[in-house]
């Protein structure tokens, strides 16, 4: 009998020894096999807090779209990790997004499940009954002149007769898209656990200035219960201009003019001549003089200083032809680029040295941004000749 019980011990050490005690995110499958592997190591009252804990990371712990994406991020984020270290990671999550969520609190947010189990339960807290949801806003804050500095904009979930539905011990995922002409500027996610939800606290200062059409945006709202999907949009609310986001002044190229190695000096004039210590010498093949520019190169750059000055920048950018400002996307940047200009004031404009092929010219002016810092320069533009046009090579801010 005792060796029939040790043969049957050693038998369950191989079921025993492949129970995972960490995340293993190889794939989906791995990664629900592992988790379900930790859960059932744990006494049921850590096994809802570890399934809450895994909610937070996968909700707010993750930039992506959509579950299945939501649950790969997850998986990369928790790779490798144990029971304690994701309660922890969670821990910082909720505090970082203002979520009322401790992993040594009890059980809060309902019955949750990470891979889409979303049927209804008996007790499930989540399936909040409703009619439809209401949002309330708010102007909030003092920017010191009694202007407001944000938008408090809180969701409610009501009957039929408009009035708040009461509930607790939910976790229902709440999301807020901000939108101006269509265009989405933020997404915020958090947690409704009962019908006192504080909402989302939309700071104008998180709101790109560029993006904002008449200094108005369009919110959504949607609240998420086990069986439905709440959504509710608010048009046209009103911004505090003064306060939003703006982008920093533009990063230049302070690099010397450098001449192309190709280029031609002025004194050269292409044509190469018998040396004298050689009179018989055959003379080389004169190269094909290239295309003379038209264009005065201080039109050029005055031009490109009127276009950022208006923010045509298509037209500066098609006047150039700068390695160091890279891709049109990079030139434009709002934030790091020619597209944070909101003013240039053109003082002076003096051309220093031209040839055929090469030329600079420079420049004082008066650049404003989109905050409102205005910046005097004096800047030294490079030219070269591109198949007969000049084009902004360099650019060289002086002292």
């Amino acid at each position: 009998m005792k060796k029939f019980s040790f043969i049957l011990i050693l038998s369950l050490l191989p079921f025993m020894a492949c129970k995972k005690d960490h995340v293993d995110a190889s794939n989906t499958k791995t990664l629900q096999s592992s988790i379900n592997d930790m859960t059932a190591s744990l006494p049921t009252i850590k096994q809802i807090k570890f399934n809450e804990a895994l909610y937070i990371l996968k909700t707010f712990g993750v930039e992506a779209e959509g579950d299945i994406a939501e649950l790969k991020a997850l998986g990369q984020l928790i790779n490798g990790k144990k029971v304690p270290e994701i309660m922890t990671m969670a821990d910082q999550v909720a505090q970082k997004n203002g979520i009322e969520w401790a992993s040594t609190a009890p059980p809060s947010l309902g019955e949750m499940n990470i891979f889409g189990d979303d049927k209804a339960k008996e007790s499930d807290p989540n399936d909040v009954k409703a009619n439809s949801l209401s949002i309330i806003t708010k102007p909030t804050g003092d920017d010191g002149s009694g202007a407001p500095t944000a938008i408090q904009i809180i969701p409610r979930l009501v009957d039929n007769a408009g009035n708040p539905i009461a509930f607790t011990g939910a976790g229902l995922e709440a999301t807020l898209e901000v939108f101006s002409n269509g265009v989405k500027l933020s997404t915020a996610k958090n947690l409704m656990q009962d019908n006192n939800f504080k909402g989302f606290n939309l700071k104008f200062s998180s709101i790109p200035a560029a993006k904002v059409l008449d200094n108005k945006i369009d919110i959504t709202v949607s609240v998420k219960t086990t069986t439905k999907t709440f959504k509710m949009t608010k048009i046209g609310l009103d911004v505090n201009s003064s306060l939003l986001k703006i982008p920093t002044a533009p990063k230049v190229d302070s690099t010397a003019v450098k001449q192309d190695p190709s280029i031609i000096e002025p004194n050269n004039t292409g044509t190469t001549t018998p040396s004298s210590a050689d009179p018989n010498a055959t003379p080389t093949t004169t190269p094909a003089t290239p295309k003379q520019p038209t264009a005065d190169p201080k039109n050029v750059v005055s031009g490109f200083l009127n276009n950022v000055s208006s923010q045509n920048l298509k037209a500066a950018y098609s006047s150039s032809s700068n390695p160091s400002w890279g891709s049109y996307e990079s030139f434009a940047n709002p934030t790091s680029g020619f597209g944070s200009v909101k003013n240039v004031s053109v003082k002076n404009i003096t051309a220093n040295a031209t040839n055929a092929n090469i030329a600079s010219v420079n420049a004082t002016y008066d650049v404003t941004d989109k905050n409102g810092k205005t910046t005097s320069l004096k800047v030294t533009f490079g030219l070269k000749n591109v198949n007969g046009d000049w084009k902004i090579s360099s650019y060289k801010i002086n002292p």
